[in-house]
C-alpha cells in the first residue's frame, strides 16, 4: 500500500509516518497543503491520500475534489480533528473514501486503509449512520439553496462568464491561474448549480441576479 499524508502540522506527519511505516506501509511522499498534495498526488500516484481538512492555502476538500476528479484511482480518506458534521458530508460529496477522526486507535486506522483498498468506505460506524440520516432525507427538506454554496472565487468565475469571458485560457488571464484550476471552479459551479454547460449557468446567474448583468455597449 502507498500512502501520501496531507497534513501541515510537521510533528504529526512524522508520527504517523512512523506508525504506517512499522506496519510495513510505504509513505511515498508529505504534503503541507492542499496544492502540495494535488502536486505530489499528480507525480506518486498514492493508493491513498491521508488528507487534513483546515491547511494553509487550499484546504483538504478544494483538495479532494480536484484529486477526486482528476486522479479517480487515487482514493482520499480525510483524517481529521473536526468534529463538524458539515465537514463529513462535504467531505463525502467531494469524493472522498473515507472520514477520520485523528484520535482512532491504530489498529482501526489500519483495518480501515485496508478496506478502502478493497473499496470500502472508511467510517467509524457513529459517522456512517450520520452519513446515512443525511441522505435519507428528501432533498426538499435541507433546504439547499445551490447558489449559496459557491465559493467567492467561483462567484469570480460566474461573473466573468456573464461578462462574455467563456474560453478556459482568458478566464485563466483574468483570475491569474491555471487554465485547470478555471475547469476545476467551473465543474464545482455546474455540479452545485445542477447545470450541464456554460450557457446555462449565464442564463441561471441573470434569472436568479447572482451577478449584475453586463454594462451595454455603446461603442
Amino acid at each position: 500500500m502507498r500512502v501520501l499524508i496531507a497534513d501541515d502540522h510537521a510533528l504529526f506527519r512524522d508520527g504517523l509516518r512512523s506508525l504506517l511505516e512499522a506496519r510495513g506501509i510505504d509513505v511515498v511522499a508529505e504534503a503541507r497543503n492542499g496544492r502540495e498534495a494535488i502536486a505530489l498526488a499528480e507525480r506518486e500516484v498514492p493508493d491513498i491520500v491521508l488528507m487534513d481538512l483546515a491547511m494553509p492555502e487550499m484546504g483538504g476538500l478544494a483538495a479532494t475534489r480536484m484529486i477526486s476528479a482528476e486522479m479517480p484511482a487515487v482514493r482520499v480518506v480525510v483524517l481529521t480533528a473536526s468534529e463538524d458534521d458539515a465537514d463529513l458530508f462535504e467531505a463525502i460529496k467531494s469524493g472522498a473514501q473515507g472520514f477520520l477522526p485523528k484520535d482512532i486507535e491504530a489498529r482501526r486506522l489500519f483495518e480501515m486503509l485496508d478496506g478502502v483498498t478493497r473499496g470500502e468506505p472508511a467510517l467509524t460506524p457513529g459517522l456512517a449512520r450520520k452519513l446515512l440520516d443525511e441522505f435519507a432525507q428528501p432533498r426538499a427538506t435541507r433546504q439547499e439553496q445551490p447558489a449559496t454554496q459557491l465559493t467567492d472565487r467561483e462567484r469570480d468565475v460566474l461573473e466573468l462568464l456573464v461578462q462574455g469571458i467563456t474560453s478556459n485560457r482568458e478566464l485563466a488571464d483574468r483570475l491569474v491561474v491555471s487554465e485547470n484550476t478555471v475547469k476545476y471552479h467551473l465543474r464545482n459551479i455546474l455540479s452545485k448549480l445542477h447545470l450541464e454547460n456554460r450557457a446555462q449557468v449565464v442564463a441561471y446567474a441573470l434569472r436568479n441576479q447572482l451577478v449584475d448583468p453586463p454594462e451595454p455597449d455603446r461603442s
